[in-house]
């Protein structure tokens, strides 16, 4: 190799290390002030920086997490196999994965259900893995209590629509009988006055 060529590669090289490291601080401008937490990964899936939210919301320090593979964070409670299918199968076809959600049980927080965005930049040859994690735990928490309570509700719709057709059988029932009754005295009350017309009749002839 001559040696303009190695100056050409040399100058290549620092053009494509200057033009990931450019759209790095970037990615890492925009996730410092986002409400989500964010982790941009690299190619291999290490992290390569998180934002406070993350930090805060995991209750983890930067040393425990930047330069890590993911799914050895914090004694490997990131090796998640709905997260494992997202980002090896699912996202290098994609590209982007909205919306997918995840429920694990996490060593620091507990149980969370957490909605997971992702997307695959491409920075040249090279490429990285922006990953938002949205916690939703308290808000599938409240739709399953209002899930519950629709539920309860509708039972107890039921039931009471239950006992007042019982009532309303009762009461027709109750209504019939007196009707029937009540044609029975008149029918009553007319034989009686056609046997007195009779006997009036009788005592005149």
């Amino acid at each position: 190799m001559t040696m303009n060529n190695k100056k050409t590669l040399k100058a290549k090289k620092n053009r494509l290390k200057a033009s990931q490291e450019l759209a790095l601080h970037y990615m890492k401008t925009l996730v410092e002030v986002a409400r989500e937490s964010f982790l941009i990964l690299d190619s291999d899936l290490r992290v390569v920086s998180a934002n406070i939210t993350f930090y805060q919301n995991f209750q983890v320090s930067p040393e425990q997490t930047e330069n890590v593979f993911l799914y050895e964070l914090g004694n490997g409670q990131w090796n998640i196999p709905l997260l494992k299918s997202l980002l090896e199968e699912i996202l290098p076809m994609k590209k982007v994965v909205k919306d997918y959600e995840v429920k694990h049980t996490f060593q620091q927080i507990g149980e969370k259900t957490i909605l997971l965005n992702a997307r695959q930049i491409d920075i040249d040859t090279a490429h990285m893995i922006v990953l938002a994690m949205e916690d939703i735990t308290a808000r599938k928490e409240l739709e399953q209590r209002l899930a519950e309570y629709t539920t309860e509700l509708e039972h107890k719709v039921e039931e009471r629509t239950r006992e007042i057709a019982d009532k309303v059988k009762d009461l027709e029932f109750l209504n019939g009988t007196m009707v029937g009754r009540e044609l029975k005295m008149i029918e009553l009350k007319k034989e009686i006055r056609e046997l007195k017309e009779f006997k009036n009749a009788s005592l005149k002839s």
